[in-house]
Formats: C-alpha cells, sequence, structure tokens
C-alpha cells in the first residue's frame, strides 16, 4: 500500500517502523528537522522535513495515489486539518489521531462526517480501554470493543453452575439487544443458528452493549450476576489514568486515583463525579502504605513515567494488592514486561504506541471492508451499507442472511447498536458481522 504519515513522534516513529517492514510505500512528513533527521538514518521510507496541511506538501508527496493517510501528530487541529484536505485531494482512507476529549465528544458531534475523516482515535483511550479489560472482566477469556466503543465482545466458557447447559438459544431470554455470535466445542468452531444447544465447556463468543453484555456473562459463567465492588487505584491522574478512571465510573468499581500535582488533582475532582481524588505522591512507600493499598483488587499505573509505573507496582504488590496493572510507553520493554511480569506481581503492561498499531493494523488492506477480529468461527468484520444494494432501506428481519453469517453491530448516525429484526439498515450505515469464510462473500454482496 501507499501510505502516508504526518508525525514522526512516539506514534508515527513506532508505526512507520512497524508498516516499513511489510513491503509498503511509506512517506513521512515531520516538521521538526531533528526528527526527520533521524528518521532518514533508520527509516526505509520516504522522509520530508514539511508542514503536513500544506496542500503543496501534500501533493508533492503524492496525495492523490494514497491508499491510507494517518495523521499522527500531538496536536488535534494539525491532525484534523491534514486530514480533511488530504480526504479532499482524493487519498482513499484517512485517519485522525485525537486527544480523548474530542472522542468523548462524537456522540454530541460527528466530527468524521463533518471534517469528511474514515476514522479517528486516541492513544490514551486505546490504552485506557486496554487497562480496563482487566478490570470489568477478570473471567473473559477474550475482550474486544467494536462500534467505536459502543458494543463489546467477550469470549466466555460456560459453567456447570449455569441455567444454560441444554437450552436453544431461541429459548435462552438473553439480555435484548445482545448476540451469541460462535460457540467452540471439542476444539471445533461455528456460527449457531436459533435452534443450536448450548452445553458445559462451550467457549462462546457473545455481542452487545457492555452492561447488559455483562448480565448475559455472568449468566453463562456462574449461573448468577456477581455483586463484588472492585476497589481500584489508579497511580497518576494525567489523560491516560482520567480516561481508565471515566470508563470505569459507571462500573461496580471503587476508583481512587492518587495525583500530586495539587491543581490537577482539583481538576480532577471537578471533572469526575464518583472517582476519589486523593492529593498525594504515590511512589512513596509511606503514602502507598497510608492509603492501604495492600487491600486493593487493583492497582493501576497510569504516569508519565514507565519507571515509577514500574516500582509503583512493584511495592504495591509487596503490600499485598491483588493485581498490579502498568503502562509501559516503551513498546519492547512493555512486552517484556507482559512476558515476565508475573513473577513480581505485574499482571500486564500497556503500550499505547502497540495498543496504536493493533488498532490501525485493520484499515491496512485494500478491500472495502476491515477485519475487525478473527476468531475460531471465522472474524468480525466492519463495512458499509451501499445505496443500492439488496439490504438497503430494509429491515433486518425482512433479509434472508446467510447461513454463518451474524449480524452483531450497526452504527445509524452517532447511535450504535446490536440490531434488532425491526431496525431499517439504510445507506452509509456501518455494520458488523460474524462471518464464516463461506459466509464471508455472500455477505458482502448484501451489503456492498
Amino acid at each position: 500500500m501507499n501510505i502516508i504519515i504526518i508525525g514522526a513522534g512516539e506514534v508515527g516513529r513506532h508505526l512507520a517502523t512497524s508498516l516499513s517492514r511489510e513491503a509498503h510505500s511509506i512517506t513521512v512528513i515531520e516538521s521538526n528537522p531533528e526528527l526527520a533527521a533521524e528518521l532518514e538514518q533508520s527509516l526505509d521510507a520516504r522522509i520530508m522535513c514539511e508542514d503536513g496541511t500544506s496542500v503543496t506538501t501534500l501533493l508533492e508527496a503524492g496525495v492523490g495515489e494514497c491508499d491510507l493517510f494517518l495523521a499522527l501528530t500531538s496536536e488535534n487541529t494539525i491532525n484534523v486539518m491534514a486530514s480533511s484536505v488530504a480526504k479532499k485531494l482524493q487519498a482513499k482512507k484517512v485517519i485522525a489521531r485525537v486527544h480523548p476529549e474530542v472522542q468523548r465528544e462524537e456522540w454530541l458531534f460527528d466530527y468524521r462526517s463533518h471534517f469528511g475523516i474514515d476514522h479517528i482515535f486516541s492513544s490514551e483511550r486505546l490504552s485506557a480501554i486496554e487497562l480496563a479489560k482487566f478490570i470489568r472482566n477478570p473471567d473473559s477469556l477474550v475482550v474486544e470493543e467494536i462500534a467505536r466503543g459502543r458494543i463489546e465482545l467477550q469470549q466466555v466458557r460456560v459453567s456447570d453452575k449455569s441455567d444454560v447447559p441444554g437450552k436453544k438459544l431461541i429459548d435462552l431470554k438473553a439480555p435484548e439487544r445482545t448476540r451469541i455470535a460462535s460457540i467452540t466445542r471439542g476444539g471445533e468452531s461455528f456460527v449457531p443458528t436459533a435452534n443450536a444447544t448450548l452445553e458445559v465447556g462451550d467457549v462462546v463468543t457473545i455481542f452487545g452493549e457492555p452492561r447488559k453484555l455483562r448480565t448475559l456473562a455472568d449468566r453463562l459463567q456462574k449461573g448468577h450476576s456477581s455483586d463484588v465492588e472492585l476497589k481500584v487505584v489508579i497511580f497518576g491522574g494525567g489523560e491516560y489514568g482520567f480516561t481508565l478512571a471515566q470508563m470505569l465510573e459507571s462500573w461496580n468499581c471503587r476508583v481512587r486515583i492518587f495525583e500530586k500535582n495539587e491543581k490537577r488533582a482539583q481538576e480532577l475532582t471537578d471533572r469526575l463525579s464518583n472517582t476519589t481524588v486523593i492529593h498525594t505522591d504515590g511512589t512513596v512507600l509511606a503514602e502507598l502504605e497510608e492509603e492501604q493499598v495492600g487491600e486493593v483488587d487493583f492497582f493501576v499505573a497510569t504516569s508519565g513515567s514507565d519507571e515509577d509505573n514500574v516500582m509503583t507496582c512493584l511495592q504495591a504488590n509487596n503490600l499485598g494488592a491483588r493485581n498490579c496493572l502498568t503502562l509501559i510507553h516503551r513498546a519492547d520493554y512493555a512486552q517484556a514486561i507482559s512476558g515476565s511480569g508475573r513473577h513480581f506481581g505485574m499482571l500486564a503492561a500497556v503500550s499505547p504506541r502497540e495498543a496504536t498499531r493493533r488498532d490501525l493494523e485493520k484499515f491496512i488492506t485494500s478491500d472495502k471492508f476491515h477485519t475487525v477480529k478473527k476468531l475460531g468461527a471465522g472474524e468480525v468484520i466492519e463495512t458499509s451499507v451501499e445505496r443500492g444494494s439488496i439490504v438497503a432501506e430494509k429491515m433486518v428481519g425482512e433479509v434472508e442472511w446467510p447461513e454463518g453469517c451474524v449480524l452483531v453491530a450497526r452504527i445509524h448516525g452517532l447511535h450504535a447498536s446490536v440490531p434488532g429484526p425491526e431496525d431499517v439498515l439504510e445507506p452509509s450505515d456501518l455494520v458488523y458481522a460474524m462471518v464464516t469464510p463461506k459466509a464471508k462473500k455472500k455477505f458482502l454482496k448484501l451489503v456492498r
């Protein structure tokens, strides 16, 4: 693919390095002469030391023949402007990195449509999502977000304590707008029909709005909903810690943030409604002891210092914290800690750079769909409903969907949901489906 990247900071450089190893044609536009010179020496790519928002620069970079345009600087304005201009200059797909506040406002204003951008993301939000998975869903085998974070995918194992073994899916009475999209049994995976029966030990893939999905997951795994309140301490009240706290506030968690900057601590207190903000230095052992960190279920280190994050996790573990999670900005360090960190009490390490790379990986294709997640029975794909297609302007229940296909999510304007039989599929709707290899082409013929 012909790929243009604006910005060679932490995220841009990591992605450019990864993509250059995969035989793509890469052009990196970086306005800082020192960073540009460093890239010239280390990267097999075309490096331009120019302003990425300049029309002249973008035309010189070949934006009209660009398959994928990535604006990855740390500035919202630059990324949104460069992406919008690139789209007008005929770049096929444009993606902009934004501040997490922009994503939080996305359900009030459709930035993508307004600026002609195909996808927006924030590294902070992606990292917080990765950390939250371990806290919100400790018993799940796989957890992913789709449909701009409004729909969740989980894999859970059916327990012998559950009331579902022996029941057909049609008789399950699962929460409204949730789906069981695949079942793995005895090493074999399949996309079930409504008459399929669940058995003890089945690994099932379920989709739905997170709160409803938790009800279904609890029922499948245990037979009852868990009311245990989790105690969570977040070290560091920057954007990573703040975003994570926001995600956890609506769950059954008692969250505290340790933030040593007094002004920032006050800002967090004003903006978070169900989180206790403590103005303290979390790197000091005496402060951790005083705040009884040894009694928490999860200690999460999200400061800007990798060293402080690792050391506070080690201290929290020594004090008795049940699980420790840490943010590590260097991807290679994060991989090393994830591989051996359990010996030191660290459940996992999350790298913002690597979380971003994984999120953008699905766009590195010339197909008219994106593979969101590959699973045993097939894959979850994202595509749009084309005007004039077979399904356009029809209710979901009216469509004869191919065997091996389950519609698991739909985005209509600013609204995302698991579609019901009476929902009408309209042109430009984004749809997500679990499809087997045989059903994939048949599904795409219906919607494209």
